[in-house]
């Protein structure tokens, strides 16, 4: 359950990011977007979110889900969602405004859903 909580919040996050950038910004499709929403927030939520985060810090897990977030969306851009202007300009940006939201989740994430002998707790007050 509160893993499906997290997911959510990391959705709502992902979603609204990438709808600013891609869909006003860019001219790309809302379903493009939150098919891409869905595969970004699942693989960044298992690779970066559970799996580096609680073995290292917040600054740490934020530069690898910007590394993921500007391949994937630069990927997504360049091979099946149609924006009006450069594919690594728009993964770019998407990936620097998730970057900032990521790190204020990865503070939600170790305060409320990580184990409590997490490293990243510590650093989160």
């Amino acid at each position: 359950m509160e893993h499906g909580k997290a997911l959510l919040v990391k959705g709502v996050l992902t979603l609204v990011a990438l709808y600013l950038v891609l869909g006003v910004g860019y001219g790309a499709s809302f379903v493009g977007i939150l098919l891409l929403t869905l595969v970004l927030g699942l693989v960044s939520y298992f690779s970066g979110d559970l799996f580096i985060l609680p073995k290292t810090n917040n600054l740490t897990a934020t530069s690898a889900d910007l590394g993921l977030t500007f391949l994937v969306v630069w990927a997504s851009v360049s091979w099946f969602i149609s924006v009006d202007g450069s594919a690594v300009i728009t993964a770019l940006i998407s990936a620097v405004l998730i970057a900032i939201a990521e790190y204020g989740f990865h503070i939600y994430l170790a305060s409320h859903i990580l184990p409590k002998n997490n490293r990243v707790r510590s650093y989160a007050h």
